[in-house]
């Protein structure tokens, strides 16, 4: 990451110093603490509606329980950095709260890249007791087994490790586990929760690819338009069926959940869109090929002690926005780091790479900025006060990722 300007010992003491009191500011109005919270961080692997591409339009709702959902609760679009790939970059942006358009160009994959090779790695789960990672498939992909363990995390549930994947499903053809399945693991250890806990959930059901027609009736979602090939066509089909069972799969957990005399809340989000609109074209509607959905749902013990539902500038965010976001919601006490996190999601419009670039790890290019329209704006065009915020939030992820870690040893 390029070193930015007036980064010394002292610039980040004084950063720390300004955050620690905009924290004091935050925490009047928050009564909860991480410590006595369930979190729930779910990666739903591809999940994005397919009635939001140009020119696809289905001849059924795959998604209408979590459509009906999104309507009661925070939620809205969330700006992916990338489009047919680089899950585990929306999930480093997530955990963290940086942003991958601040890195270089040669950086374009940090966890195999940068935190396997750094014993100092901030993130979310280090605010809480415990901390697991479930991914119900192979956990050597983007060195994961060494990432959650330098992330602090405490168990790792993949195929083949020594904490097991206790339920196994697969529907019709399909080489995956299903996403029923991935939520009746989480339910596990929500469950076993004794205070405070943390949990990744990674899915793999709506992986690619999406040409071998892996469900059975999937022409049910038949994808209506002009000039639709056949392969996009079968694709929209077989992926828009896998999202039906996403949507049931998270109407069960939710009711599970609900039942909980404990507070818990589910951050969901899909990643990225699948690489199958390849008609669509990404210079002229790359902000809605980039644009998955996402939500965060507390239950209803959780409601009835302090969560709240957020109203205002949830439409568009980023995945590095989430820590903020569920802490607002949660109505929990935030750090200094925190807080920085807080005032970015709450004052900047969202950042991201370029989305008019198609490649799965679209190369840090530029930093382009989506307003809560939807729109792209120019940095110029940002007030003083946001071009500051965006200077302290630059310094604040060069300390932590390639300066020396002064915000953490002042």
């Amino acid at each position: 990451m390029k070193k930015p300007s007036g980064y010394s010992k002292e610039r980040m003491q004084q950063l720390k110093d300004k955050y620690r009191k905009v924290a004091a500011d935050i925490n009047k109005d928050r009564v909860n603490k991480f410590k006595d919270q369930v979190v729930i961080f779910n990666l739903s692997e591809s999940f994005s509606d397919p009635n939001r591409v140009p020119g696809i339009q289905l001849s059924n709702d795959p998604i209408p329980y979590i459509r009906q959902l999104k309507q009661k609760t925070t939620s809205g679009t969330m700006i992916s950095a990338g489009y047919g790939g680089g899950t585990a970059n929306m999930e480093y942006m997530s955990l963290t709260g940086f942003n991958l358009s601040n890195f270089s160009p040669t950086l374009p994959t940090p966890y195999t890249q940068l935190v396997t090779h750094r014993k100092y790695n901030p993130n979310i789960a280090q605010s809480f007791p415990e901390a697991v990672a479930i991914h119900p498939y192979q956990g050597v992909y983007y060195s994961r087994t060494e990432v959650y363990k330098r992330f602090g995390f405490d168990r790792f549930y993949y195929l083949g490790s020594k904490y097991k994947i206790k339920y196994k499903k697969k529907i019709d053809r399909s080489p995956y586990l299903s996403d029923e399945t991935a939520y009746k693991n989480a339910l596990d250890q929500v469950k076993q929760a004794n205070n405070g806990e943390f949990i990744n959930l990674v899915t793999m059901q709506n992986h690619f690819p999406y040409d071998r027609n892996y469900y059975n009736n999937s022409d049910k979602y038949t994808p209506v338009g002009e000039g639709i090939d056949d392969y996009t066509r079968n694709a929209v089909q077989d992926f828009s069926t896998g999202l039906s069972y996403t949507d049931t799969a998270v109407k069960d957990f939710i009711s599970k959940i609900d039942k909980l005399d404990k507070p818990v809340t589910l951050v969901f989000y899909g990643d990225h869109l699948p690489g199958i609109y390849g008609g669509v074209d990404m210079t002229k509607y790359g902000i809605q090929l980039h644009s998955t959905d996402y939500f965060i749902y507390s239950n209803k013990y959780a409601r009835e002690h302090g969560a709240r539902n957020l109203v205002s500038k949830t439409e568009y965010v980023g995945p590095n926005d989430f820590i903020a976001l569920m802490a607002k919601q949660t109505n929990s006490k935030v750090n200094a780091y925190q807080a920085l996190l807080t005032e970015v999601q709450e004052k900047l419009p969202v950042a991201t790479l370029n989305t008019q670039k198609s490649t799965v790890n679209s190369y840090n290019t530029h930093t382009e900025f989506v307003d809560n329209n939807g729109k792209i704006v120019k940095y110029k065009s940002l007030s003083k006060k946001q071009k500051q915020l965006w200077e302290d939030y630059k310094l604040l992820q060069y300390d932590m990722t390639a300066g020396k870690n002064y915000w953490k040893n002042n």
